[in-house]
């Protein structure tokens, strides 16, 4: 579903954030990106939705190099990757039902077909009976799962998840982590950049470990391997 070849990365100040990623990602699987601050976690990340382009070297999602495709592709292609951020971006002045419908406006889904899918995510999320609440009536961790919300209710095949916990509590963060693997078992592969130790080594899955802008572990059911 995914893959790097030799992905270089460097920014107009002469950093290099990436130096030669090869990785490939299967569909369904779940793996967590860890590394030390600094390392290039982010910049990996980015480059799955095309927020930034490699500097060198191809970015293959199903067999796309999205790396080569036009700025006014972006969004279709964004369409199929949900993005969620540690700071949740949700729009102040919409309620969660509006937060999460809106994905679905500006794709011009029906009105009916766009209330179904809303009220059946927010359900999944466990937050159906506070659909017409706003953000500031909410907690971090509501907040957090209206933007997991609005990130799959376009059925995409792919959560990119960028310290998606860093900003809740540790009771909040594991309901959360629950939510991601209910998500991750209906077939969604979720790629999740985290610094959080307990939940990797607890909640078992791929460890793709980054120091210096290079792959410096892979492994299947890994450990976090850092001081947290």
């Amino acid at each position: 579903m995914i893959l790097m070849n030799d992905i270089y990365k460097t920014y107009g100040n002469g950093v290099t954030a990436l130096n030669g990623i090869n990785v490939e990602i299967e569909q369904g699987e779940f793996v967590y990106i860890v590394g030390p601050s600094g390392a290039g976690k982010s910049s990996f990340i980015k480059l799955m939705y095309r927020e930034i382009k490699p500097t060198r070297g191809s970015l293959l999602i199903n067999n796309k190099d999205i790396s080569e495709i036009k700025e006014k592709d972006v969004p279709l292609l964004r369409r199929n990757i949900g993005v969620i951020f540690q700071d949740f971006r949700l729009l102040p002045k919409l309620s969660v039902y509006e937060n999460v419908a809106f994905a679905l406006e500006v794709i011009e889904e029906s009105p009916r077909n766009i209330r179904k899918r809303v009220m059946d995510v927010l359900d999944l999320v466990g937050l159906k009976n506070k659909s017409r609440f706003f953000p500031n009536e909410l907690s971090g961790g509501e907040q957090q799962r209206v933007s997991i919300a609005r990130a799959i209710v376009n059925r995409p095949k792919i959560v990119i998840a960028d310290e998606p916990t860093g900003n809740l509590d540790p009771d909040t963060s594991w309901e959360i982590m629950r939510v991601f693997e209910e998500i991750n078992n209906s077939g969604t592969t979720i790629i999740m950049a985290t610094h959080s130790k307990e939940i990797v080594n607890t909640i078992k899955k791929r460890v793709i470990a980054i120091e210096d802008g290079l792959i410096v572990r892979d492994e299947q059911r890994g450990d976090y391997g850092y001081e947290s």
